[in-house]
């Protein structure tokens, strides 16, 4: 099968215009050059999210852990790559599919090649499969974000070969192949609000769940600052550049719904940036570059299923509530006590069934106009009101299911000797890239404040005297900070090991509550404590 070779029933007219002949029925497809120009620009703009995400994350963590998350995010677009080109885009998107999945039709990419892709003629369907299987690693990389500080790093690949084939694939069967049952209803995901976003901040959920608290948490060990704000903007340059063809190539053609498209994706991360960064400076009095960019990702966020379905100046109120819902949703795991240290759950499943939410109330037919090929119904505004039930019904739906199969699928994991993803308390201190890299992204020291002084990368970890007290000073001054009983459970080699930088309490809120609503964490005195 891999040997056979491939034939092509396609051929260049005079304009040069891609045709492809069906031998069976005789008919002849012209593909639209400038369209597939128009898609394979818009594939790679989506790759670029991939890592756009890694330097996100990366930069959002201490500094020990900040190289793992780039590596999740390679990983993930290798594995995710391979997972799509064996059967993943068949069980996606096989025009052969049942309501709920699709077959072994195209495995290996088996008929995959200028064949016309059926819902949209003007380009054949290996552009169509291209485009899409940056989606399918783009989804399981946002996911990734509940491993981080507490995974251990091998599994993690098989984990999303795994998650793609029983979450992602049947999700996106279910919304966007023209058999799916979601699909078939009538719900309206202009470029995955649910299959993307709901499916991996549920997914993310669900690894908090079962990964449990980091080491330290509920304690000053874990309120710190982003270790590296300037990581934090350039993953939000990626994201935000990548997202004009993340929502644009939706179109499948370089037609105006795809312009429009872009102006509405572009004009709701810029009203969610700033309406996120007004919420912190109320609170903080403080204006934050984090802040920012975490409004502008959750803005692009919520548009992303109403892209090409609302005129220009919805997009503006779907930024501002997105900016607004999402900043408040961050409080949800102090509630409810489960440690997602990267809000992947606050920013892509609330903020993608807000999206859909409003989709079902701001969908207007007329926006949809300019491209005939993709009629709506449109939402509340145009009066169909039975829109909202079918958004409300889709999201309810592939929530609770991505929740389930996550959470089933690293329960397997966990019988299975070697691929336990939860990692020891000696590699959380140490942390993940030292601990399963044995490297760092920055000099060839390896600095941990938590352990207190630095380390060569590759020595061996020494086995410190304790720190002698401080000399008696002759005017009263602050006392040194003395971790309370229970915050810091020490290697079994390191007991009595001081920890230096650490802020003092006096004056200070409790670090649970320290910056409402903000993406990162602050010490409760706003210094770093970056280990």
């Amino acid at each position: 099968m891999l040997s056979r070779a491939v034939m092509w029933n396609s051929t260049y007219d005079e304009s040069n215009d891609l045709n492809w002949y069906d031998p069976v029925t005789g008919q002849t497809f012209v593909y639209n050059m400038g369209d597939i120009a128009w898609m394979l620009v818009s594939t790679v703009l989506v790759m670029i999210m991939i890592p756009g995400v890694g330097f996100f994350y990366s930069g959002l963590l201490r500094r020990k852990n900040a190289l793992s998350m780039l590596y999740f995010s390679m990983t993930t677009l290798a594995v995710g790559s391979l997972q799509w080109w064996l059967w993943g885009y068949s069980l996606a998107y096989s025009d052969t599919a049942s309501r709920f999945i699709g077959d072994m039709k195209h495995f290996a990419l088996q008929g995959v090649m200028d064949q016309p892709w059926v819902p949209s003629s003007r380009i054949p369907a290996i552009v169509f499969c291209l485009y899409q299987l940056m989606f399918a690693a783009f989804t399981p990389t946002i996911a990734l974000g509940a491993f981080a500080e507490h995974s251990r790093l091998g599994p993690v690949a098989l984990f999303v070969f795994v998650w793609n084939t029983l979450v992602y694939d049947p999700i996106a069967c279910w919304i966007w192949n023209t058999r799916g049952w979601a699909h078939v209803m009538g719900d309206l995901d202009w470029a995955g609000g649910t299959p993307v976003h709901i499916t991996s901040g549920s997914a993310a959920l669900a690894i908090s769940l079962y990964l449990g608290r980091r080491h330290g948490y509920g304690t000053r060990r874990l309120a710190y600052q982003p270790h590296n704000s300037s990581y934090v903007v350039l993953g939000t340059v990626f994201l935000w550049f990548g997202w004009f063809g993340f929502n644009g190539g939706s179109a499948l053609s370089a037609n105006l719904r795809a312009i429009q498209a872009c102006l509405v994706t572009h004009l709701a991360a810029c009203a969610g940036g700033i309406t996120w960064m007004v919420w912190d400076y109320f609170i903080d009095r403080q204006w934050s570059v984090v802040g920012f960019c975490s409004g502008a990702v959750s803005g692009l966020v919520v548009i992303t299923p109403a892209a090409g379905y609302i005129s220009i100046p919805v997009a503006v109120l779907f930024g501002v509530l997105g900016g607004t819902v999402c900043n408040w949703a961050t409080q949800l795991k102090y509630r409810f006590h489960y440690d997602d240290c990267l809000d992947v759950f606050a920013s892509h499943a609330i903020g993608g069934i807000l999206g859909n939410l409003l989709t079902g109330l701001f969908a207007e037919a007329s926006a949809a106009a300019s491209d005939p090929s993709q009629p709506i119904k449109g939402g509340w505004l145009d009066r169909h009101f039975i829109q909202l039930a079918y958004q409300t019904a889709s999201f309810t739906a592939c929530f609770f299911y991505s929740l389930t199969v996550t959470y089933l699928i690293l329960v397997c994991f966990h019988y299975i000797p070697g691929l336990c993803l939860r990692t020891t308390i000696d590699a959380e201190v140490i942390g993940m890239d030292r601990s399963y890299m044995g490297e760092h992204p920055y000099d060839y020291v390896y600095l941990d404040l938590e352990l207190g002084y630095p380390i060569p990368l590759g020595a061996a970890l020494p086995v410190p005297a304790p720190e002698p007290a401080p000399e008696p000073a002759p005017a009263p001054a602050p006392r040194a900070h003395t971790p309370p009983a229970g915050e810091d459970v020490p290697l079994s080699n390191m007991s009595n090991i001081a920890t230096r930088g650490e802020p003092s309490d006096a004056g200070s809120r409790s670090s649970t509550h320290w910056s409402r609503g903000r993406r990162h964490h602050m010490s409760p005195s706003g210094r770093s404590a970056d280990g």
